[in-house]
């Protein structure tokens, strides 16, 4: 496995070179169609690895654990220092590590071997334990690429909306003002309290617009959102200083085209664990 950790450490050194000379990475440059045509150009790219195996070593390792191992030591440990430091969109290095090279360059290693493994496991096999792990990791190659190239066409924006006054623009993580495929008015807001006047529950009764002309009514919750033509909208503030009171609303807007994709792969994951649970309770049954 030293070739693996070799490859690895490569891959940071190059990452940080990258940081240092170009800076971080600009996923809006990935939106669609963009991110559509990498993906057809990376799976295109693991299938020739995979047909080329035999005669090329490196793409022959790379479908190895001798790989995969030292490739998920890596990415486990940047993930944690992910989840001890703070994120911000803005960040630099660690503190965005979504756009930081060696993370991105460290899981598209993880993704390709991902690919050659799952094109590695025979179609027509009939062993549980090889559809159970080739289920699996098609799954999380699902998941990985899909919620990583799928992160350039994700929005997420910020609407304050007055009562009785439609609203058709809002800010981006930016703070960007953007005009918005539909327009929301706040009809009533409503905040419910504990004995000490503390909110205990603070929510909007919105009426939204669309383009075409179609009007939906609907009772939005910070947890509990309203959806509309692929927009998820969300309680996300109020007025403070008037409480109960207050005659706006802070909405916040969810575009994530791609999540469905994502829900696919977890999905897959989940059932290539429970065949593996299944599977396990049937071997300790016929032992038994």
């Amino acid at each position: 496995m030293k070739e693996g950790f070799v490859i690895g450490a490569g891959l940071i050194v190059a990452g940080l070179l990258l940081e240092l000379t170009v800076g971080p990475v600009v996923w809006d440059a990935f939106a669609w169609p963009a991110n559509g045509l990498v993906l057809v150009g990376f799976v295109a790219m693991i299938v020739a690895m995979h047909l080329l195996r035999r005669r090329v070593y490196a793409f022959r390792f790379l479908s190895t654990y001798h790989a995969s191992i030292p490739a998920m030591c890596y990415a486990v440990v940047l993930t944690i220092i992910m989840g001890l430091t703070r994120q911000t969109v803005n960040g630099s290095w660690i503190n965005n590590m979504l756009a930081f090279w060696p993370f991105v360059l460290i899981y598209v290693f993880v993704a390709v071997i991902l690919g050659l493994v799952v094109l590695k496991t025979p179609l027509t096999t009939r062993s549980t334990s090889k559809i159970v792990a080739g289920l699996f990791h098609l799954g999380l190659f699902i998941t990985m690429t899909t919620a990583t190239l799928g992160n350039a066409d994700m929005q997420r924006m910020k609407m304050i909306v007055a009562k009785g006054e439609p609203e058709w623009r809002a800010l981006d993580q930016q703070g960007r003002v953007k005009e918005m495929p539909l327009a929301i008015e706040l009809q009533e807001f409503i905040m419910e309290t504990y004995d000490d006047g503390s909110p205990r529950r603070f929510a909007s009764q919105i009426e939204i617009l669309t383009q075409s002309g179609k009007k939906y009514q609907a009772t939005v919750d910070v947890n509990k959102p309203a959806e509309v033509e692929g927009w998820k909208i969300y309680q996300y503030g109020y007025d403070t200083q008037a409480g109960a009171q207050s005659n706006i609303s802070i909405l916040e807007l969810v575009s994530d085209p791609w999540l469905p994709y994502v829900y696919i792969g977890i999905s897959m994951m989940l059932g290539g664990g429970l065949l593996m649970f299944i599977t396990g309770m049937r071997r300790k049954e016929e032992q038994a």
